[in-house]
């Protein structure tokens, strides 16, 4: 039997907060988070050319290192809900993602494929810790 308490906590672990300063996406109690970190530029994700003779901008690459949910909250599909947040945090800042955490590359890629065209692959060379 469920306490009404026990919603309003259900619903505030859907919540992600992005905290830039910590380079991690959390639940609001901290438990529970993804951590990142920024490495220098990759390859640029697009071979097209502008037009302009300009060279293309490389782009930014966000290694996430490990995703942590506690005990007390696994079975929820919070972990997933972290990548997915993290993820779409890439997408729209036009970065690249290089996953060494194992739940990501081993577990939450192979069930998410819409998002490999952001993995580097092994083809492209790693960029280096910032």
């Amino acid at each position: 039997m469920a306490k009404a308490g026990g919603r309003e906590t259900a619903a505030a672990e859907e919540v992600v907060l992005w905290r830039e300063e910590a380079r991690r996406f959390e639940t609001p109690d901290g438990e529970a988070y993804l951590q990142y970190r920024l490495l220098a530029a990759a390859q640029p994700r697009s071979s097209s050319s502008s037009g302009d003779g300009g060279a293309t901008t490389p782009a930014a690459v966000m290694e996430m290192a490990h995703t942590y949910v506690p005990g007390s909250k696994r079975g929820r599909g919070l972990a997933a809900r972290l990548c997915d947040a993290a993820f779409a945090h890439a997408r729209r800042r036009g970065m690249r993602i290089l996953p060494t955490c194992s739940y990501i590359s081993e577990t939450y890629l192979p069930r998410n494929p819409e998002w490999n065209e952001l993995v580097i692959t092994e083809k492209e060379p790693k960029p280096s810790s910032m």
